[in-house]
């Protein structure tokens, strides 16, 4: 039996806003939208879903630090432009010395960590 990972999912309460942060902002690459839910990635990798928390489960799930972590190839002009566009960070972008990182915060609170490795 064969078991690989589909996707991982961040729940938010309006899609519409949403994709203006991942797909706008974040420059994300968009595979499919329905009126529910994103997903970005396309190809044969895991891909991240941004679905509406329809379900009173789900609800308690936005807002929160997800562990979702994106790997940016030019993370100090992303971040730039994201102060620039107004998006808020829980951690600013700091060099450690494994890497540079920053925790950005989606539009329903969302935590996504940024690095450059």
């Amino acid at each position: 039996m064969k078991i690989s990972l589909k996707n991982i999912v961040i729940f938010v309460r309006d899609l519409a806003i949403a994709k203006k942060f991942y797909k706008d902002q974040l420059g994300l690459p968009l595979l499919e939208e329905t009126q529910m839910m994103m997903e970005f990635f396309p190809g044969e990798g895991t891909r991240l879903g941004v679905a509406m928390a329809m379900h009173e489960a789900a609800l308690p799930l936005v807002g929160r630090h997800t562990g979702i972590t994106l790997t940016v190839e030019d993370i100090v002009t992303l971040c730039r432009e994201l102060s620039a566009a107004g998006v808020k960070f829980a951690e600013p972008l700091e060099a450690s010395p494994w890497g540079k990182m920053a925790v950005v915060i989606d539009p329903d609170g969302n935590q996504i960590a940024l690095v450059d490795r």
